[in-house]
């Protein structure tokens, strides 16, 4: 329950913020929540794809999209991985069946993607100790759906957005350079690390926001969004080290792609609900509380 007290943030509260967010976060059983996550997320794997290509794809061209995906992938899983997601990209953007294509993925978006978000939208409730009320039945569900099909939306937005700041953060690299040849690299990582984390907060705060069945302050959201933005990058930093040095997916031989999927994504659903512990944490100490909306009710256990 939130605190009603007039008690406000300072900075000498954040460490014991972190202790009450790990507490929190180990007794909700993360891992196994990331891992069904994670499931669901490599069974969506082809119509997120179909849908993001074709949508950013529409104003940005599809050739370019495959080709920024196909960098983040590579820098975040390696080039094998990338590869193997390359091909996938390439088949659904086959011309002689783009409208098969495009309708086989919007079949896969329904049942797999929505279930990637359905799940998401499942853990965050049970990490803010919220029920979603029984009765509302097929109205709900389909509200849920439909919801998971705009996130998608949203992160191919995203995409499109982060894509032309990207261009735009380049061609200003290059007239830098002209004058500033040494500083260059130092301000293109600062550039680059400050358009990651506000892109991935943008995303963070909207999930926190619409995706549970809650009520909750912007002003607590933007917090929480923020944090989970610093930690996620931060944290894929340390991951991206990771397999570039371990390569634990060699292991796996033909299945090696797929383990490294449900690896990144279960390591991702590990930070983000870290960061949707922390802004519950937040919200109820500081009196801001986190509130089940009109369809949901607290939980009995909470």
């Amino acid at each position: 329950m939130p605190n009603n007290t007039s008690e406000k943030f300072k900075l000498k509260h954040f460490p014991s913020l972190i202790v009450d967010t790990y507490k929190a976060w180990t007794a909700d059983d993360p891992f196994r929540l990331s891992a069904v996550v994670a499931y669901y997320a490599v069974l969506s794997l082809p119509g997120l794809l179909v849908i993001i290509v074709n949508t950013v794809g529409y104003f940005w061209g599809a050739d370019i999209v495959q080709g920024k995906l196909t960098q983040e992938i590579s820098s975040a899983l390696g080039h094998d991985v990338a590869d193997a997601i390359k091909t996938m990209m390439v088949e659904t953007q086959n011309k002689e069946k783009s409208t098969a294509a495009t309708l086989a993925g919007i079949g896969s978006l329904l049942f797999g993607a929505t279930g990637v978000f359905y799940h998401l939208q499942l853990s965050l409730n049970q990490i803010w100790n919220i029920v979603p009320d029984k009765d509302s039945g097929f109205t709900k569900m389909l509200l849920d759906r439909t919801r998971s099909f705009a996130f998608i939306l949203v992160i191919g937005f995203l995409l499109l957005i982060s894509f032309l700041i990207t261009t735009a953060i380049s061609s200003l690299n290059n007239y830098i350079q002209s004058f500033l040849p040494d500083f260059i690299v130092y301000i293109a990582f600062v550039l680059d690390a400050v358009l990651s984390i506000s892109v991935i907060t943008v995303l963070f705060a909207l999930l926190f926001q619409y995706l549970p069945d809650a009520k909750i302050r912007w002003k607590t959201v933007w917090i929480g969004g923020l944090i989970t933005a610093i930690l996620f990058v931060f944290g894929e930093f340390i991951l991206g080290v990771y397999l570039g040095t371990a390569n634990p997916g060699s292991t796996y031989g033909a299945a090696g792609t797929i383990v490294l999927i449900l690896l990144w994504v279960s390591y991702s659903c590990l930070i983000l609900f870290f960061g949707a512990e922390f802004t519950y944490v937040y919200a109820n100490r500081y009196g801001l509380g986190i509130q089940p909306n009109a369809k949901a009710k607290i939980s009995e256990n909470s």
